[in-house]
């Protein structure tokens, strides 16, 4: 299906918004304090708070660029405020009031009249009118001042980049370098939020797409700092419909509790306050919209957050760390306090999900034990050691195991299968039996050709159907880098040991981690979303909403049905074409004569398209008899059928014996597994290619470096899908026989028996077909 990356509006639906839409404010701060915002009304918003941290600043934010929706979607740059005025009323509890030092201070940076970079501080209580709780605030930016009491440095507002109302606790210190003497819990409303003035007014991308099947993926820790009426708005005007995975993430929705001067996830598995009211939002939205979410949760938690014997451990105690920054660790599926903890996570997330009113669907995402780059599984933690005390090292799982090795990896399987399976039954019963339980399975990480026995552990067969209600797999890191042989094998190999029908399967295409890949990955997660729909999985979804909406990804919708009618039967011409029917490739080129006399040429087809006349084949009336019949079941032009063109079917000459180094059809990369059938014309270094749509699928052999080859399978369209990608550098090479695929060139065909009883035979012009490869 055809695909965009937008990069700006190109003449798109636009509407306009008040400048300081309610909606349209970010939050941010330091890691260890918590906060969120959410809209409470067309002109409100609310913040909530879990403050931990002594010089800790959560900010409200306003950015005059949108850096956060779609191209088709944002609204424009202003970074000119003067003459503008913003008013709201302001009520806050659990944090500083306006008129306390550090108190609620807006920040705004940008330059000076003089283009130098510049930033001001602007006490609110100056502004106000009423109590430091609850006060009307009142900003004309033509007119603001810095100074405790207004009356230093005035504000110069014609080039803001940002503005951020600062919130801070009781406590709070900008030279501590701890935590706060007590955690506060806080929150501040704005409302009846109105602009005044000669800028009051933004301009908004307003492009409504139709709905096109694709699903989205949102996530908490890649948007907490967003509204959800935000990030819901862009999902709907994009085309995204229905279900929805939501994942919860790693690393901002527990509540933290002191543990001496550091902070931990609480024993009693607590979302905090903000992830609650964000979470409360969301679902009540995604009722709103008509989304069905599907709740994520994973095995994994911010390292410095999580209690160390929670962590999977290498044979020498070295804790599962990935590789972001900062790290994040992977859960033991054998303790009990790690099984408490996400039971109860996900018990609350599902109260949540009801309270809106929407089914319950859950996803486990990713479970696994980690493994180490040098190969080492994370199968050793004290929970593991206190039961197997003798359980046996595994230094590297890409080196033959032992029997005793292969028997613990399989008893690690069956213990994450156990656990998973609590986890399901917590959620179903918290769900009162009307739940919907799915798992989520990385193919490129459990099914690595390195560590081939990794199965065992990371995808047990206590997983096969119909342990789960659906089954979802992603595999990005092979998708876009074009590993298509490894993707292919792993879904084979998933079938296999899994055994979900294609009908309870989803897949997962995504996703794009750094900007500069955007055009080459987003390519392979189209054509991979596409590829799923053709395997006949049922659902797919876009992995992940902020690289969507980053690099202007639009999936466009698809042909309606009625439109694809099938203009080919794969049927061959019935009647041999004599010696006298006619072949003709015909070239389109474009000739352009100088006022010299010389020529300029210009080949507009790189392939040759055929023409043939196929009447004189034609030699009794027994025979014009099927003509007729075949023309008519063809409805003259309009359906295609095979023509077995005399002079050229081989790819051995033009009508030798096919053998398996004939013709050069592609060069391996390790990694593709997809070749196309295709004969060459001309000399090697520059030669004229056909390629070959309509092979005879059982005279086609094939050869990797000169070796023949038959693990590969033909699909549609004369492709050859190897099982193993061929090796970097070889030469991929087949041999086959064709036939054409042609149409009638006309509406009519005529033919008459007087001439036909006299000997001239009639003409049957036919014309190739063009077919997409």
């Amino acid at each position: 299906m055809a695909y965009w990356l937008a990069r700006e509006r190109e003449g798109q639906t636009t509407d306009v918004i008040q400048r300081f839409d309610a909606r349209y404010w970010t939050v941010d701060f330091p890691r260890g304090d918590m906060a969120s915002v959410v809209t409470t009304a067309p002109d409100a918003l609310r913040v909530d708070c879990e403050l931990h941290l002594g010089n800790g600043l959560v900010g409200l934010i306003w950015e005059s660029e949108d850096r956060f929706d779609h191209p088709l979607l944002s609204y424009d740059t202003d970074r000119n405020f003067a003459l503008t005025t913003l008013r709201f009323r302001w009520q806050s509890d659990g944090v500083l009031p306006l008129d306390a030092v550090h108190g609620p201070t807006l920040t705004l940076e940008g330059r000076d009249a003089g283009g130098n970079a510049r930033t001001w501080y602007v006490r609110l209580w100056n502004y106000a009118v009423g109590t430091p709780t609850d006060a009307v605030v009142t900003l004309p930016f033509s007119q603001l001042q810095e100074g405790w009491m207004a009356d230093g440095a005035a504000v110069d507002p014609a080039d803001i980049d940002r503005m951020f109302i600062s919130l801070v606790a009781p406590g709070y210190d900008p030279a501590a370098t701890g935590l706060l003497p007590q955690s506060a819990t806080g929150w501040v409303e704005l409302s009846d939020i109105h602009c005044d003035g000669d800028r009051s007014m933004l301009t908004i991308g307003d492009a409504l797409l139709p709905p096109h099947g694709l699903g989205m993926c949102t996530a908490y820790d890649d948007s907490y700092n967003l509204t959800p009426a935000r990030m819901l708005r862009q999902c709907l005007h994009l085309g995204y419909r229905d279900a929805l995975v939501h994942y919860v993430g790693m690393s901002h929705y527990y509540r933290l509790v002191r543990d001496g001067g550091n902070l931990q996830v609480t024993g009693n598995a607590e979302l905090n306050t903000p992830c609650t009211a964000w979470h409360t939002d969301y679902f009540a939205r995604c009722a709103e919209y008509g989304f069905e979410p599907i709740v994520s949760l994973s095995f994994e938690l911010l390292a410095e957050h999580s209690p160390l014997s929670w962590s999977q451990r290498a044979f020498n105690g070295d804790v599962a760390l990935t590789g972001w920054s900062p790290p994040s660790t992977l859960l033991s599926p054998y303790s009990n306090a790690v099984r408490f903890f996400l039971d109860n996570i996900a018990e609350a997330f599902v109260s949540l999900t009801m309270a809106a009113g929407l089914p319950v669907k859950f996803q486990i995402g990713e479970p696994w034990w980690w493994v180490m780059a040098d190969g080492r599984p994370c199968l050793y933690d004290d929970n593991v050691l206190a039961s197997l005390p003798n359980s046996p090292d595994i230094p590297d799982l890409s080196e033959p195991l032992t029997f005793e090795q292969i028997k613990h990896l399989n008893w690690c399987g069956s213990i994450l299968a156990l656990t998973t399976r609590r986890l399901r039954d917590a959620v179903r019963r918290a769900a009162g039996g009307n739940a919907e339980v799915y798992l989520l399975v990385f193919t490129p990480t459990v099914l690595d050709s390195k560590w081939p026995e990794l199965r065992r552990a990371n995808m047990p067969t206590g997983w096969a159907y119909p342990a789960y209600d659906r089954l979802q797999l992603e595999d990005y890191d092979w998708l876009t880098v074009g590993a298509e042989a490894l993707r292919l094998r792993a879904y084979d190999t998933v079938q296999q040991r899994l055994s979900y029908p294609l009908e309870l399967q989803d897949y997962l295409s995504g996703f794009v981690l750094l900007p500069e890949d955007a055009s080459d990955y987003w390519r392979h997660i189209d054509a991979g979303v596409d590829e799923a729909i053709e395997r006949g999985v049922e659902r797919q979804f876009v992995w992940a909403f902020p690289q969507v909406l980053r690099d202007g990804y639009v999936r466009l919708p698809p042909i309606p049905k009625e439109d694809l009618v099938q203009s080919f039967d794969d049927v061959l011409y019935p009647l041999a074409l004599g010696r006298d029917a006619s072949a003709s490739p015909e070239f389109s080129t474009a000739i352009s004569l100088t006022a010299s006399g010389h020529e300029r040429r210009n080949s507009q087809w790189s392939d040759a398209r055929m023409n043939y006349d196929v009447g004189p084949g034609i030699r009794s009336q027994a025979e014009l008899g099927v003509l007729l019949e075949f023309f008519r079941a063809r409805r003259g032009p309009a359906r295609g059928f095979r023509l077995a063109d005399p002079f050229d079917h081989s790819s051995n000459g033009l009508t030798g014996s096919p053998t398996a180094t004939d013709q050069l059809i592609g060069i391996g990369d390790g990694l593709a597994a997809t070749y196309q059938l295709a004969k060459s014309y001309g000399p090697a270094d520059d030669p004229q290619v056909r390629p070959i749509t309509r092979p005879r699928a059982d005279t086609i052999v094939v050869s990797v470096d000169g070796v023949a080859n038959t693990a590969w399978t033909l699909r549609d369209g004369g492709r050859i899908v190897f099982t193993y990608a061929p090796a970097d550098g070889a030469e991929v090479r087949a041999g086959f026989l064709f036939d054409v695929p042609v149409r009638f060139a006309q509406d009519r065909l005529d033919i008459s028996g007087a001439t036909f009883a006299a000997g001239d035979a009639p003409s049957v012009p036919l014309i190739e077909i063009r077919e997409d490869v």
